[in-house]
């Protein structure tokens, strides 16, 4: 098929769907409105029902928890497939200083590395933070581990290259993007285990408002924050190593 008959097509497509977006975006409901019913019904029993104050990780980790354990392994599966990408050609050699012609990192100016010093540590704080607050407050795992591989960049930003490669290994990434997801599907488990369906909640489900109610919730946002964080930082680390030269090809003798 020729640029212009594609071309010619896609023009077409946008024809023959354009009554159809038209019709969709006119019966949208307005801005900041919810029809639906089942907003206000989470709101009405979340906390007499599961002692915690944060009807979003209510509902990822109990009332919809099997959907956030398929969200869980898509994630799992989609690094994965990333990581095979981009290890495989080049191996895991932890040092190599030499860059791949036309890959340069940028000279970093001081007051870049002086900023990201000083915030990496407070980035990865806040992002704990975040995550332990998942039962009370707007976050959990998934912004929480996504706060704490954002740290791990500003190392990167201020520590350089060879300083950050020190401390960010690929197997505690991948230890903790695996171990992680294996966690939530374990807290599933072991709810069968005791005869219960799965991810039902088997744990004192404390006081509502306090940091450690929610129960069983609390194991999986945990294993999220550490399968985020650990997925992101896998990406982080490969992205990397692609502007490093790979190893040396060794001839059989």
């Amino acid at each position: 098929m020729s640029p212009r008959l594609r071309r010619a097509v896609f023009l077409l497509a946008c024809v023959c769907l354009l009554p159809a977006f038209a019709h969709v975006a006119s019966t949208m409901p307005a801005f900041g409105a919810h029809p639906l019913p089942y907003g206000d019904l989470i709101n009405a029993v979340g906390v007499r029902e599961r002692h915690v104050t944060n009807m979003v990780s209510a509902i990822n980790f109990d009332y919809r928890g099997f959907d956030t354990l398929g969200e869980e392994f898509m994630m799992l599966c989609a690094v994965t497939g990333t990581t095979i990408l981009l290890r495989g050609t080049r191996g895991e050699t932890q040092d190599r200083p030499q860059r791949v012609p036309g890959r340069e990192i940028r000279p970093r100016a001081d007051a870049t590395v002086l900023i990201c010093r000083l915030l990496a540590g407070f980035t990865v704080l806040f992002g704990l933070y975040v995550l332990l607050h998942a039962m009370t407050t707007p976050g959990g795992g998934f912004q929480g581990g996504v706060i704490i591989a954002s740290g791990l960049l500003l190392a990167f930003l201020g520590e350089g290259y060879r300083g950050w490669r020190h401390v960010a290994h690929s197997e505690l990434f991948d230890a903790a993007e695996g171990g992680g997801a294996a966690l939530y599907a374990l807290c599933g488990f072991a709810s069968m285990l005791m005869g219960l369906p799965f991810l039902q909640n088997m744990l004192p489900l404390g006081k509502s408002g306090d940091l450690f109610s929610g129960g069983l919730m609390l194991v999986e946002n945990a294993g999220v924050g550490l399968a985020v964080a650990g997925g992101f930082g896998i990406l982080l680390l490969e992205f990397l190593e692609e502007t490093r030269e790979p190893e040396p090809v060794q001839e059989d003798e």
